[in-house]
């Protein structure tokens, strides 16, 4: 039985840990909010900036009916951003066993965590969106891969290195075949996944 002073301990604890991560993300290197003419420099900055979206996959367990997971990614470390995002996630979320048999998924973003939307709704145009499609696979044997994927998601979420070992935790990567962005007024923006994968943020500090 969880008492009250026990349920107050347990709030002041996630508390601190939510401070303690908002301190290191302040601390991390600042990207300057590009003009929304310029689409492939808001794409990536979209990306790089944001550290968690929500992955899309046909479910399983669902039978079929499209299922959200909100999910942690880092597309590379701060000094090394790539466009294309890692995950790191567990054998027993129910996203990885939909990618076993079927790999197509979406990643989507928003603006709005970022507080540069202002008082905007997320729906607004102005506070920009993005949504990646593809195929999300597992990284089992490249190694150069896998080092470069635990290097850009324990850069950006140093908390990762202690989840249970025992829960299976493997690391996957978005290869991008579909790019849907909405950062102004109009409808989507035409970006080619080749324009959005070369071109690179510049960090502010």
């Amino acid at each position: 039985m969880v008492t009250m002073e026990g349920r107050t301990l347990k709030a002041m604890i996630l508390a601190s840990a939510c401070v303690l991560h908002f301190s290191s993300a302040e601390m991390a290197p600042q990207f300057h909010r590009p003009d929304p003419a310029h689409t492939a420099s808001m794409a990536r900055w979209l990306i790089t900036s944001n550290s968690w979206g929500v992955v899309s996959t046909v479910s399983v367990h669902l039978n079929g009916i499209p299922f959200g997971n909100v999910v942690s990614y880092s597309d590379g470390p701060f000094e090394n951003s790539t466009g294309v995002p890692y995950f790191y996630m567990s054998a027993l979320d129910p996203t990885p066993k939909d990618l076993a048999i079927i790999p197509y998924a979406s990643l989507t973003v928003s603006e709005a965590p970022l507080g540069t939307c202002g008082l905007r709704d997320v729906e607004d145009p102005t506070c920009a969106k993005i949504t990646l499609s593809g195929q999300i696979h597992l990284l089992d044997k490249d190694a150069q891969a896998l080092e470069f994927a635990a290097l850009a998601l324990f850069s950006k979420h140093p908390e990762m290195k202690d989840w249970p070992k025992d829960h299976n935790f493997n690391f996957f990567a978005l290869k991008i075949q579909d790019i849907f962005l909405i950062d102004w007024y109009g409808g989507a923006q035409v970006l080619s996944v080749d324009d959005y994968l070369a071109n690179i943020q510049h960090s502010s500090i």
